[in-house]
């Protein structure tokens, strides 16, 4: 992985780059930039979020009607970026940052001048209250924004009218630009040292690879705000903007490297999400309104993996009954056809939106008795009585370890098709086996109970070319499905589905091939990151077609509109959080 070429690109002369400390430097259209939950609160019902422009030195802001922020002139043509994050941008002359989640300042060059134009190209009329000042405002139906130049001074802000935004914009001129710089970078100190990954990405490249990880994640986190009550994290700024379940788990896997008691509060907000009778929603907004599904039941491992970094075992007994009770939501209320197998709920657009895997042609037939549904409720399962030994509660310890026996046992012996030598998913209504092998079929290695010689058939699957051995592994449907392609869960590869084959395969005793599918994933990250500046939701599995021209539940469109979510997305926080899990396990002892 190789940064732009700057002639400006050295320690010596970024402001506040402390040595031996490794930034992100890539500018790529549709990073995330804004402020982060971090640094204090939040307006995720704002809209108030930037991402890079697709010519260097602009911010697409995504408020209701959407505003170009543009830092041109000829005094910006050459310029380089030496430090890309997700909330400070530096080169030689310039300073840009957020003193707070209403407001970006910053200072710019000699020359260049901060334009703001509304969508659909209106340019916003500029007045000058005096002599090397200039003020623009624009109005829409949820707010002002009013940007503020002073000399080489900028700032722009947003607020219910022109009064408080002017305000603040006045607040954004006067800030100490480089303290602040300095408080947000500090974030990277926290990202420990890293060596090489392989033959294929060198120790200064990991670091740097580290950065841009830890960067995404820093920018996906917010401020407590309507039913959050804690801090808590989002799959990307744009468009998906609420909580998640799974994916707020996979957040914390990464964060625990970080900072722990952040992770703890992913959790907690997703925990607080819970209805009376036991669902956590699927997705939650910020203005309280939720989803009536669910998602893949992964909290119990997030909260173990959470309590193993902080010892806190209070959180444990708060959390446990929780998760008993979700998981025995699932046990009552996805198993429709009563033969005690779950099924995910036939609803959305796509008939997988439950599962997370939304369009995957697993689905395309009509319900199944899932092999990942079922997997992941037994090995959650395990997990609750795991943090029950922890703290002794004896009833709930008893209860989970009951209810995953019953479930593994049904699941061992229903969902192995022996003749393939694979698990299988099964029609709800028939029982016949689905014709579909996809990587959903090897997530029964997270189990530690798979009967004598599963393992192996499995990676025989896993290891077959015209299978599931693609270039740039894990195809999330068979190459040799009629229906793979490049359309997200209908072949694309995805970092989480790789991470639970890489630590089923540990869990197993291939400890080499799990670490040469760490290596693969880390590179395919990698090379996303040092072609496109940013991290992807997901990739071609043939490794043939770039992240940006991949479709996403149909034909990609131009140009690009990252509110669209059929366009790809960019920062994708749960891609950096494994990654850099996975990055950062590989140093462990």
């Amino acid at each position: 992985m190789s940064a732009i070429p700057s002639p400006n690109m050295t320690t010596d002369r970024i402001p506040h780059a402390r040595p031996g400390r490794r930034l992100p430097s890539l500018w790529g259209e549709g990073g995330l930039f804004a402020f982060s939950g971090v640094d204090g609160p939040t307006c995720a019902a704002s809209g108030v979020v930037a991402t890079l422009g697709a010519r260097r030195w602009s911010l697409l802001l995504h408020t209701p009607v959407r505003r170009l922020l543009d830092f041109g002139g000829p005094a910006m043509e050459s310029l380089w970026p030496d430090v890309v994050t997700g909330d400070v941008l530096l080169a030689e002359g310039l300073s840009v940052t957020w003193p707070a989640w209403d407001t970006v300042a910053g200072e710019l060059p000699e020359g260049a001048k901060p334009t703001l134009t509304a969508e659909g190209g209106r340019l916003v009329v500029a007045t000058t209250p005096s002599p090397g000042q200039t003020r623009q405002v624009s109005t829409d139906q949820d707010g002002v924004l009013v940007l503020r130049t002073k000399g080489r001074r900028f700032a722009l802000s947003y607020g219910p009218d022109e009064a408080t935004a002017a305000r603040r914009a006045e607040e954004g001129l006067a800030c100490d630009l480089s303290t602040l710089i300095a408080q947000r970078l500090a974030w990277f100190d926290r990202v420990p040292a890293v060596g090489p990954v392989g033959d294929t990405i060198d120790a200064a490249d990991a670091a740097r690879l580290a950065a841009k990880l830890a960067s995404v994640m820093k920018v996906n986190t917010l401020g407590p705000e309507g039913p959050f009550g804690t801090r808590w994290s989002t799959p990307d700024r744009v468009p998906h903007r609420d909580l998640w379940l799974w994916d707020s788990a996979f957040h914390s896997f990464g964060m625990n490297h970080l900072d722990a008691e952040l992770a703890w509060e992913f959790l907690s907000a997703t925990l607080d999400t819970q209805l009376d009778d036991g669902l956590i929603p699927h997705q939650t907004g910020p203005t309280g309104w939720h989803s009536d599904i669910t998602q893949p039941p992964v909290l119990a491992w997030a909260v173990w993996e959470n309590h193993l970094t902080t010892g806190n075992t209070d959180r444990v007994r708060r959390a446990l009954p929780q998760l008993l009770d979700y998981l025995k939501w699932d046990r009552d209320h996805r198993d429709r056809n009563g033969n005690g197998l779950l099924e995910w709920a036939p609803t959305g657009q796509h008939a997988g939106c439950e599962s997370g895997l939304d369009n995957s042609p697993r689905f395309d037939r009509g319900p199944v008795d899932a092999v990942d549904f079922n997997v992941f409720y037994v090995h959650d399962l395990r997990y609750v009585a795991r943090l029950a030994e922890r703290v002794g509660d004896d009833r709930i310890g008893a209860e989970a370890t009951r209810m995953a026996a019953a479930a593994a046992a049904l699941l061992h012996e229903h969902l192995w098709n022996d003749e393939l030598g694979t698990y299988a998913d099964r029609d709800a209504a028939t029982g016949a086996f689905s014709p579909t092998r996809a990587v959903s079929d090897f997530f029964p290695l997270l189990l530690d109970d798979l009967p004598a010689g599963r393992a192996r058939r499995l990676l025989a699957w896993l290891d077959d070319p015209a299978r599931f051995a693609s270039a740039d592994p894990i195809p999330s449907v068979s190459l040799a499905d009629p229906a793979w392609g490049t359309d997200m869960w209908r072949g694309a590869s995805w970092i989480n589905t790789n991470y639970f084959v890489a630590l089923g395969l540990r869990r197993h005793g291939f400890a080499e091939r799990a670490a040469k599918l760490e290596a693969d994933t880390l590179r395919i990250v990698a090379d996303g990151v040092d072609r496109f500046g940013v991290t992807f939701e997901f990739y071609d599995a043939a490794g043939q077609t770039a992240p940006i021209d991949l479709d996403r539940k149909g034909p990609r469109r131009r140009p690009y509109d990252l509110r669209n979510k059929m366009d790809s997305i960019r920062d994708y926080h749960w891609t950096a959080a494994l990654s850099l899990d996975l990055l950062l396990r590989r140093e462990a002892p």
